[in-house]
């Protein structure tokens, strides 16, 4: 490990340790894989997609993938903080967009031909609409960070929309920019301008998105804030339902999907703390500056430490947003 690296781990590690006051709670069973008595859609980097009488069933596994690779490790009870996340944030959002959701399945709920998997599927299971899914990631950056951030570094710009000279690292933007994303099922997604966008879309569904992300990351932006969390940017996804209908889709504002930074802490300039995946990509990032890994499969196991840091920091993230505490089913 670098010297460099060595640092930048160390402080995540600081930042991610037990928090003072905070009694471990006991993890449930790791799940990264489920096999359940329906027809498989497919099986995403976190979620596999089950058909349910012209529905579709998402389990939320606990797989957890950086650099675009699955690791190998899962961590307990993150498909349940981000099922439960999600559905805050759905019904939390109804009168800025419909919503594909339809039920969660918990431990009460779970219909009868999934009871044999009662264990696996309870609290991490959300039974949705079908939806024609649109290929774009449609992404809201409030700062400057990740590939935003890298991008601004050469051209001055993120997916074409001019920026501020002078910009540091996770500075605060004028206003929310929308950024959209070629959507990979596997490998990187590619950040795309927003005419490209519209090249690929057509213009009024293109600015439909643009106007719906924005519009959706402010009103969550605002709530989080006064939450003590910061949501430096987020991505969406949407699709059409058999009416036509644009519906806000997959997961929403998550630590998978999104940037949170906390309030109290923010400090641009540099790499924010984070209740999100940052933890466990700087761990990975220090086994590749010192030659012990390549961003390839296979993915390295990780280590108790990294495991439950990333679960801690997911479990307080969904504290903060809901007001209320996080309990496995």
């Amino acid at each position: 490990m670098t010297a460099h690296a060595g640092c930048v781990f160390q402080a995540a590690r600081a930042q991610f340790g037990p928090k003072q006051g905070r009694k471990p709670m006991p993890p449930s069973t790791v799940v990264t894989t489920t096999r359940l008595p329906l027809t498989l859609i497919r099986r995403g980097k976190v979620r596999d997609v089950y058909d349910w009488d012209g529905r579709v069933l998402l389990v939320a596994t606990d797989r957890i993938s950086a650099f675009d690779c699955v690791m190998q490790t899962g961590v307990p009870d993150k498909g349940k903080i981000l099922t439960a996340l999600s559905a805050f944030w759905f019904n939390w959002l109804k009168s800025h967009s419909p919503n594909h959701m339809i039920a969660v399945f918990n431990e009460g709920t779970v219909p009868e031909v999934l009871a044999a998997e009662r264990a696996t599927v309870a609290g991490r299971t959300m039974l949705c609409t079908r939806t024609d899914v649109i290929p774009i990631e449609c992404v809201a950056r409030g700062y400057l960070a990740g590939s935003g951030w890298a991008e601004y570094r050469q051209s001055g710009s993120v997916c074409g929309i001019r920026l501020p000279e002078g910009l540091r690292q996770c500075d605060e933007l004028p206003e929310p920019i929308f950024t959209p994303a070629t959507k990979a099922e596997s490998g990187h997604d590619e950040n795309i301008s927003f005419e490209r966008m519209r090249d690929l879309v057509g213009g009024d569904l293109a600015r439909e998105l643009r106007n719906r992300t924005l519009d959706i990351y402010r009103a969550a932006a605002t709530h989080a804030e006064s939450k003590g969390i910061l949501i430096a940017d987020t991505k969406f996804e949407f699709g059409h339902d058999a009416d036509g209908r644009l519906l806000l889709i997959d997961e929403v504002l998550t630590p998978d999907s999104s940037r949170f930074w906390p309030a109290d802490e923010y400090e641009p300039g540099h790499d924010q703390p984070s209740f999100d995946k940052q933890y466990l990509r700087n761990y990975l990032q220090a086994l590749c500056d010192s030659g012990r890994w390549n961003k390839t499969p296979p993915a390295p196991d990780l280590p108790d430490e990294v495991v439950n840091g990333t679960r801690a920091r997911y479990i307080e993230a969904f504290e903060r947003l809901t007001g209320r505490g996080f309990e496995t089913p």
